[in-house]
This record gives structure tokens, C-alpha cells and sequence, in this order.
């Protein structure tokens, strides 16, 4: 158990206690150690509330993985912004830093998290603080998620939109918040609309025999060479047929991963990849499986498994979003000057709060360029900044009116 943070800390100070505590996701492989999960920094983010004195939540989303959820309950507000970043990290294999001592140097914090999400985490939890000890007259009522396992397979988010929907989750989050921003590294823009993305496996059988006789048997791995020039094909076709979206770029497909064979003197009796499809807004997603199963299996002459996907997350439409961003970029501008509302082609909880219809943005300090990099850093310059935004966004009695 780590210290009881202290109310006078600054936000460097924050951002350099939480670094410090690994939350490594292990991204589904068969792994352990301490520094894998996201228990202790729970347990650091239960101690943060509960010296400010505010109610909160630990609420268990899988087997030693929670999401920490605490509310400012501003008197006489009827609105609520929901405030969310997630508490684990990648791995950290390859890094060139040490990834849980955070140095502090030429303005900048180091540490596997300074960047993603950890540094927006901790502007999130200054500007939260200041809500409680200040109690603004005309702030907003705030709801402060920490989610788990963003890196992964999104348990967290996924637990947290039900909380509203099915009345006994939660204390604090049983009605919808009226607004949602969610830490990212953005360089300070605000990021109105992004890509979702659905993943899944493809599996070719064959027939195993001894490789001295490869004709007793059914190439597995052969018949995934063919698999895989067809979706090369369709990779193509994708990007030129699916209309792009203006801020955050068209449609993709790509084959990230392949496994297949047991020994190199056996014919391999199965091939498995895996497939990572970025969609727009605007696209079916129910269709996009189902479309590449049938682009596929007409141009071959044996038979195609589709998994079912295992990760299927939805993109950020702007179409709703447009008075939140409007908010924030008034706020920056106070801050730190001219920004844009922007699209990007990656995947953020953002997705997740838009489709449970509550009006979301993107939002934090850092650059996305140094995400889950081997050097990961964030200049101070912008944690200091973003957590003055937040603050200032709270504070702002038109925000949802």
C-alpha cells in the first residue's frame, strides 16, 4: 500500500506517484508479476478520495480489476460532466528509460504512463481536488471515473456505461452524466471524432500428417497464403470504396498477427490471424464482418472460419458533440492560446460514452507520438495546462445548457 496522498501535493507531484506504480495490462498474455494490473494504483486512487472526504466507489469489473469512481456534488447544479482515464499502461519491454521512476528534467516527467494516460489522470484529479477544497458557486456536478484495462479489451468502460442503465450498479453513476470527457494525449486540441475498430481471428483447417509425405495431408498454413492475398486485395478495395470521414480518414484493414503448425516435421493441421478492421462514422459496423466473410469465400474454394470478433469498438461520431467541444476550445484559449477540434484515426473510452449517448470529447496533455513509446515522456508545460482546463470546463455555467 503506497502513502495517503497528500492534498497539497501539485500535479507533478501526482503524475510522479503514479508512475511509480506499475499498472501494466497484460494484454492477454499469460503473465505475472507485480507489476502487472491496475490493483495498486486502485488502491492510491480509494486513498485520494478519501482524503478529500468524497464519496466513492471501487467497483470489481473482472477478478482483481476495478474501476474507482468518485462524484463532486456541486448544490443546486441539475448537471454532470463525467470526467474518465484509465489506469493501466503497455508493457514495457524495450523501454529505454526506467519505466517506474519518473525523472523529472528540462521540463519534461518520464515513466511508462507519464504520456498515456497517467498525465491526464492526475490534470483530472488537480481539477477535482480544486472542485472539492473551492467549491466554485457555479460549477457543475463531476463524476471522476479511473477505469481498468483500456488497453486491452476495454472491461472497464464497457462495465462503467451500464451503471446508469441498469439501476444497482452504482451509487454515484446511476443516472446519465449530460456530458463525458475522456484523458487522452491530444496536444491540447480536442478531438471530436474518431475511428472505431472491430478485431477478430480467421482460421484455415487442413489435415496433419508427417512432413516426409506432405501430399498424405491439407496445408493449413498454404491455404492461408491464399486467405491472405484476398484480404490484401480487400485492404485495397477498403480504402478506396468506403467514402473517407473529413476529420479522422478512411476505412482499414490489417492482418497484425499469424500463427499456424505445431513442428516443423508436421504438416500444420490449423492457421489463425488475426485481423484489426478500423471503421469510420458512419459505417455498419454489423456489417463489417459479415461483408468481408462473403468477399473472401467467393474467391475460394474451401472453406473460411470467421471467429467471432473479440474486440469490437465503435468510432466517435461529431454529430452530437459540437457545444462540448465548443466548451473545452473556449477554455484552452483562455489557457494557452488557439486550438482545433480534430479527428484521429486511433480508438479512445470516448467511443463508449458517445454510443450510450451521452456527448463526448477527447481531451488531454501530450502528444500521441509518445504513447507507448520506449522513451515515453510529457512535458509539464502542458500537464499544468490541462489541468486548468479541466477545472475551468467545471466551472462553466453554459456548458450544457
Amino acid at each position: 500500500m503506497t502513502a495517503a496522498p497528500v492534498v497539497s501535493k501539485t500535479v507533478v507531484d501526482i503524475l510522479a506517484e503514479l508512475i511509480a506504480i506499475p499498472s501494466v495490462n497484460p494484454m492477454g498474455q499469460d503473465v505475472q508479476g507485480d507489476i502487472y494490473f491496475e490493483g495498486r494504483v486502485s488502491d492510491w486512487l480509494v486513498e485520494f478520495f478519501q482524503s478529500l472526504g468524497v464519496a466513492y466507489e471501487r467497483i470489481e469489473v473482472a477478478p482483481g480489476r476495478d474501476n474507482v469512481i468518485a462524484k463532486f456534488d456541486s448544490p443546486g447544479s441539475d448537471r454532470t460532466i463525467l470526467l474518465d482515464a484509465h489506469q493501466d499502461t503497455v508493457p514495457v519491454e524495450g523501454m529505454t528509460i526506467p519505466a517506474f521512476e519518473p525523472k523529472i528534467e528540462g521540463g519534461r516527467i518520464t515513466g511508462r504512463g507519464a504520456c498515456d494516460v497517467k498525465g491526464g489522470m492526475a490534470a483530472m484529479l488537480i481539477a477535482f481536488r480544486r472542485l472539492v477544497r473551492e467549491r466554485p458557486a457555479n460549477a457543475a456536478s463531476v463524476i471522476m471515473t479511473c477505469t481498468c484495462d483500456e488497453e486491452a479489451t476495454t472491461l472497464g468502460i464497457n462495465d462503467l456505461v451500464t451503471y446508469w442503465q441498469q439501476p444497482g450498479r452504482s451509487g454515484l453513476l446511476s443516472s446519465k452524466p449530460d456530458v463525458a470527457v475522456i484523458a487522452e494525449p491530444t496536444g491540447l486540441d480536442v478531438v471530436v471524432a474518431h475511428r472505431g475498430v472491430t478485431r477478430f481471428k480467421i482460421r484455415t483447417a487442413g489435415r496433419a500428417c508427417h512432413s516426409s509425405d506432405p501430399t498424405q495431408g491439407v496445408n493449413a498454413i498454404y491455404r492461408m497464403a491464399s486467405v491472405l492475398a484476398v484480404l490484401e486485395e480487400y485492404a485495397d478495395l477498403v480504402t478506396r470504396k468506403v467514402k473517407p470521414h473529413a476529420l479522422c480518414g478512411g476505412a482499414t484493414l490489417s492482418v497484425g498477427r499469424i500463427t499456424g503448425g505445431t513442428s516443423v516435421n508436421i504438416v500444420p493441421d490449423e492457421c489463425v490471424i488475426e485481423v484489426d478492421r478500423r471503421v469510420i462514422p458512419g459505417e455498419k459496423r454489423s456489417e463489417v464482418v459479415a461483408h468481408l466473410r462473403r468477399y473472401v469465400q467467393e474467391r475460394l474454394d474451401f472453406d473460411v472460419i470467421f471467429d467471432p470478433p473479440w474486440l469490437e469498438s465503435p468510432p466517435l461520431t461529431d454529430a452530437d458533440n459540437s457545444e462540448l467541444a465548443s466548451a473545452v476550445l473556449k477554455c484552452v484559449q483562455e489557457v494557452d492560446g488557439p486550438h482545433s477540434a480534430i479527428g484521429v484515426p486511433y480508438g479512445t473510452h470516448a467511443s463508449r460514452t458517445c454510443s450510450a449517448e451521452v456527448p463526448s470529447i477527447v481531451f488531454g496533455p501530450g502528444s500521441i507520438d509518445q504513447a507507448h513509446t520506449k522513451d515515453e515522456f510529457l512535458e509539464i508545460d502542458q500537464l499544468e495546462k490541462a489541468a486548468e482546463v479541466y477545472f475551468q470546463l467545471c466551472c462553466d455555467d453554459g456548458l450544457t445548457k
